[in-house]
């Protein structure tokens, strides 16, 4: 059925089945974000559907998810700089007040963005952003999604197992 990857993200990871997933890294999964009223939003899944914290990842792979998470980032940063207008920087979260597994979001901010929500957490976005069809994630989005795809090649010398692109 679709949609039922989004029950179980990361086990659906596991299994080959979440279609939002752009890449493995060394501790979880690169996935492109569902909603895309700021093209390029991704998310950083744990490889462990038990962990809710990064407190409970043992040091070597706290370091290690940190690490894909710094480099999801910079893959944002620079597909969204070359494919994407008026590109400005990357905030970076971890914050796990509504999904009870460790994830990062990887969040790109434009100088197109309203000036008063600009220089604002993007969860003070008005709620019909996060549910508009016009933003949910889609074969439009194809481009930005490729394009991080080969940022974290790049990134990592070709050391990522590509994901099939499914969502769409």
């Amino acid at each position: 059925m679709v949609g039922e990857w989004r029950d179980d993200r990361i086990g659906s990871a596991l299994r080959g089945g979440n279609p939002a997933v752009m890449r493995r890294l060394d501790a979880g999964f690169a996935v492109i974000g569902d909603v895309q009223f700021l093209p390029g939003y991704s998310v950083l899944l744990t490889d462990d559907p038990a962990v809710e914290r990064l407190s409970e990842l043992p040091r070597s792979r706290r370091l290690a998810f940190l690490g894909d998470m710094e480099r999801l980032g910079e893959a944002v940063e620079r597909a969204c700089r070359r494919v994407e207008s008026g590109f400005r920087r990357v905030n970076l979260e971890i914050l796990g007040n509504a999904d009870g597994f460790l994830h990062a979001h990887v969040w790109p901010r434009y100088d197109w963005e309203p000036e008063d929500l600009v220089r604002l957490p993007v969860w003070l976005y008005p709620r019909e952003m996060w549910s508009a069809e016009r933003y949910t994630l889609g074969a439009r989005h194809a481009p930005v999604r490729e394009a991080i795809g080969e940022e974290l090649d790049r990134l990592t010398g070709g050391d990522v197992r590509t994901a099939s692109p499914g969502v769409g």
